[in-house]
């Protein structure tokens, strides 16, 4: 047979796939993968069932491929009344399969063969993953830990005459760090100086705790240029829903759009009209989640450090970061902790490409009842 895509054939199985097929062989409590063990809210849920039953209406047949009209007035709404950022539901907001087609299909819209993404490590994997399957090239640049700050002068040595795009992740998954206004401020005036486009992924916008979220399109100068991608899976707790969308200018969108009517074409009807309507309720809802998340931080961290690690206290997503001690190999270290404390986390070296400093991480994910997170601190004792 003639060989698949070089660049599919060089793709690995993800390690949230491997560290869930370990924990599954080992009986072991999961706390790897970042998603609940919980559903989400029933009230939520009952609204994709009055949905499902107004099929009568269209309700199951195909949606709009950019969204039902909808969905996109109410996440139009949100950003204006939480943000100030002004969208047009019609023309600047995307509806896709979750947060990773919208990052999927920016990169193939956006980027040509031989350009360059500067991605601040460690990073999500699928931005890898549709950086190359574009032809282009990720440049990575390290925040250091433990506070994982970046060196703007090391952002711009990693600048060249093909560098397209800057990727964002705020709140940053793994880290848990929330940028602050100076930090944004300075890698946007850096985009701006330089003309690149910024892909700001915010699908944790509502996960935090002491810090407030800013949207990267906020800043100065920087709603035209930047591609702020979010989606509700995080925020309501039904990743399994996969609704997330892309906010940009007419233009951008257009040209991401064209990937995404050739991709999936739409995303599932009921959905979206079940959380078209779960955001009119947005206010309510929020106050209660942000609490119930920064208690369930709480009691991993503390029990954490009560087991007698190292770990990083997060100011947002629902991951905590444990430094392990000089030595130790993060691959190595999960897997034993898998087999011998019954306990599923997940190597950080996996989410970097230029530094070493991932070695000696593990990722914890406190998206758990509390009976899973206590079985598993009192696993590690």
């Amino acid at each position: 047979m003639k060989s698949m895509n070089h660049v599919v054939s060089n793709f690995k199985e993800s390690i949230f796939s491997t560290m869930t097929k370990m924990a599954i062989e080992n009986k072991a409590i999961n706390l790897s993968q970042g998603f609940p063990d919980f559903d989400g809210p029933k009230w939520v849920i009952n609204l994709a069932k009055e949905a499902l039953d107004e099929g009568h209406l269209g309700k199951n047949q195909y949606a709009p491929s950019m969204g039902i009209l909808s969905l996109r007035e109410a996440i139009s709404a949100n950003y204006k009344k939480l943000y100030h950022l002004d969208y047009s539901a019609s023309s600047e907001i995307l509806v896709t399969n979750g947060a990773t087609e919208a990052i999927f299909c920016a990169c193939l819209a956006l980027l040509n063969p031989g350009d360059e993404v500067i991605v601040l490590e460690p990073f999500y994997d699928s931005y890898l993953a549709a950086i190359e399957l574009a032809g282009a090239k990720i440049v990575p640049v390290t925040l250091k830990a433990p506070n994982f700050t970046y060196d703007i002068n090391e952002i711009k040595e990693a600048l060249t005459d093909k560098t397209k795009m800057l990727i964002i992740n705020n709140p940053h998954n793994p880290s848990g760090k929330v940028y602050d206004k100076s930090e944004l401020s300075e890698l946007c005036q850096f985009a701006c100086e330089n003309d690149l486009y910024v892909m700001s992924d915010e699908v944790y916008e509502f996960l935090t705790f002491e810090k407030a979220h800013i949207p990267t399109a906020t800043l100065e100068n920087m709603k035209e240029r930047t591609i702020t991608i979010s989606s509700t899976g995080k925020t309501f707790g039904l990743t399994g829903w996969k609704i997330g969308w892309v906010c940009s200018s007419e233009t951008i969108i257009s040209a991401i759009h064209k990937v995404h009517q050739f991709n999936v074409f739409c995303v599932a009807h009921p959905l979206q009209v079940a959380m078209a309507r779960a955001l009119e309720k947005m206010d309510e809802y929020i106050i209660e989640f942000k609490s119930e998340y920064k208690r369930k931080r709480d009691l991993l961290v503390n029990g954490l450090k009560d087991a007698g690690l190292n770990v990083l206290n997060p100011a947002g997503t629902y991951f905590a970061l444990v430094m392990l001690p000089e030595g130790e190999n993060d691959v190595d270290y999960c897997k034993k902790l898998i087999v011998e404390n019954k306990v599923a986390v997940i190597p950080t070296s996996a989410f970097y490409l230029k530094s070493d400093e991932g070695k000696r991480i593990v990722r914890f994910c406190f998206a758990k009842q509390d009976e899973t997170l206590l079985n598993a601190l009192k696993n590690l004792k």
